[in-house]
């Protein structure tokens, strides 16, 4: 742990899974949503924020998460006493090519109710690879996030993957496709942990408002 990090997850717990409104959490608490493509390293994110190993189940099928998944995390804040309490939820995958159409729009179905209509929603940490430029199915989603103004931080993942000068290129890359120059891209890399201090601070703020 670092002495700068102003945000610290104390716990983190699996609360539950849902596909309908009447099996989300009772507990009413602000959420903060983690989505992107199949196989873009959300998992291994979720993991490398909470330090809680194995929390999201890291799989080498593409597209196994078909349900809004809500964890439990704790946060202690820097000048606080208290903890405060929130959800991080997992989205399902979306643009994945050997998902049947009908489970797709049954899926497509859910997710949006649920960005639509919940009222603890903070804002959406959209996850795109860092290594590639985004795909129409990423722009897309970023369009309907920004058409229904929901906050959204676009998460570049993998960013050990590259070298410091691709990697900048790259953002430049994902700014110019999703149409918004200055668009703020955090890079992250959950094997080296890189950005998770900023991302941390970003969850601090929404949860001191």
């Amino acid at each position: 742990m670092s002495e700068k990090d102003k945000v610290i997850i104390t716990q983190g717990k699996y609360i539950a899974s849902a596909v309908q409104v009447e099996q989300y959490p009772e507990d009413k608490m602000k959420e903060i949503v983690f989505m992107g493509r199949s196989n873009v390293g959300k998992s291994s994110l979720i993991n490398s924020l909470t330090r809680v190993k194995g929390l999201a189940r890291v799989s080498g099928n593409p597209g196994k998460t078909q349900t809004i998944n809500f964890y439990e995390l704790g946060a202690k804040l820097e000048d606080r006493e208290d903890r405060i309490d929130f959800y991080l939820v997992d989205l399902p995958g979306y643009g994945y090519a050997k998902t049947g159409q009908e489970n797709r729009k049954r899926w497509a179905k859910f997710i949006d109710e649920y960005l639509l209509k919940s009222q603890q929603l903070q804002f959406v940490c959209q996850l795109i690879d860092s290594r590639h430029a985004p795909m129409p199915s990423d722009v897309d989603m970023f369009n309907w996030l920004v058409k229904h103004n929901l906050p959204v931080l676009v998460i570049a993942t993998k960013a050990d993957k590259l070298g410091k000068n691709a990697l900048q290129k790259n953002l430049a890359v994902i700014r110019k496709s999703l149409g918004v120059p200055d668009l703020a891209v955090l890079p992250y890399s959950a094997v080296k942990s890189e950005g998770r201090s900023e991302l941390l601070d970003v969850i601090g703020d929404v949860l001191v408002q």
